[in-house]
């Protein structure tokens, strides 16, 4: 078994097959169903059944899954240890993000890290829940992780690092009706069309909390994915509940907006493994740990 074997194998997991994965690996689809073949004769398992055209992963294969991972995770780990002590900062350090915190801090936080570090890539992953982003880590997917929960995430297993409380705010198109009150209170909300996003978010629950208390707001959309709805503010759908960080992006699309009268706050930090991190990871990780909480709603932003 080698690294390639195991890089082969994980491409044909991620992308859900043969021929995906021979496109992302620009590879000639028999030559990664052979180095596959090969790897399973040595393991001396099926790491894929069949289906037709396609590949469903077995039992065994999703048992090396994770182990493979952290071999890879490993070997880059050791290259960029060496090019350290060289005094060579380079390479790519990864990480996965929940919407809200993708907007910030991971931009005040990246723009940091690009300064000090210009020579090195940051990717940024998607994930939707705190969950999501804790399993990610522990199977050796990335190193790093921006999540945003209702209270202050505890992982076991996984470093924690706090970097800022969010409060929420009300935005919406500068020709449509917008509450005069500012901090706005729920009962601000009556009659209100609302883009709300899916039960389980503080965002859906603030609107929910409303809904509870007899204000007769409108649901005029719901939608899943965060960055459709400063778009679907500006034409005019509705208004929309968003995390604070949201606000200087708003402010710049020219809508309007107002703080939220209401106790929920989106807790955002920096996970990581508590095992030995790549040194990209840990000059990252140096950064979240000066970031200073911002005042999202300060005009000057």
């Amino acid at each position: 078994m080698d690294t390639r074997q195991l890089e082969y194998f994980l491409a044909v997991v991620d992308h859900d097959g043969f021929g995906r994965a021979a496109q992302a690996l620009h590879l000639a689809q028999p030559s990664l169903s052979q180095a596959i073949a090969g790897l399973e004769r040595e393991l001396g398992v099926r790491l894929f059944h069949r289906v037709g055209r396609g590949v469903v992963i077995s039992n065994a294969g999703r048992e090396l899954v994770g182990p493979a991972r952290q071999v890879l995770r490993d070997l880059r780990a050791a290259r960029a240890t060496v090019d350290s002590v060289k005094g060579v900062l380079r390479g790519r350090v990864e990480l996965a993000t929940m919407p809200s915190p993708g907007i910030e801090p991971l931009g005040a936080l990246t723009a940091e890290f690009a300064r000090r570090h210009p020579g090195v890539v940051v990717g940024a992953d998607a994930a939707f829940t705190a969950d999501e982003v804790v399993q990610l880590i522990k199977q050796g997917a990335c190193e790093l992780g921006l999540v945003g929960a209702p209270a202050p995430p505890r992982a076991p297993g996984v470093e924690v690092i706090p970097l800022e409380e969010q409060g929420f705010l009300l935005v919406g198109a500068p020709e449509h009706e917008f509450p005069a009150a500012d901090p706005v209170r729920l009962a601000d909300l009556a009659d209100a069309r609302l883009i709300a996003s899916p039960p389980g978010s503080l965002m859906r629950g603030i609107v929910d909390d409303a809904l509870a208390g007899g204000v007769p707001v409108r649901i005029a959309a719901e939608v899943a994915h965060r960055t459709s709805i400063l778009p679907l503010v500006l034409q005019g759908v509705g208004l929309a509940v968003l995390p604070a960080a949201w606000a200087p992006l708003a402010r710049r699309c020219g809508l309007r907006l107002a703080r939220i009268d209401h106790p929920a706050r989106l807790h955002v930090a920096l996970l990581s493994r508590t095992a030995p991190l790549t040194p990209i990871a840990e000059a990252f990780r140096a950064v979240a740990r000066e970031h200073r909480a911002a005042d999202y709603l300060d005009e000057a932003r």
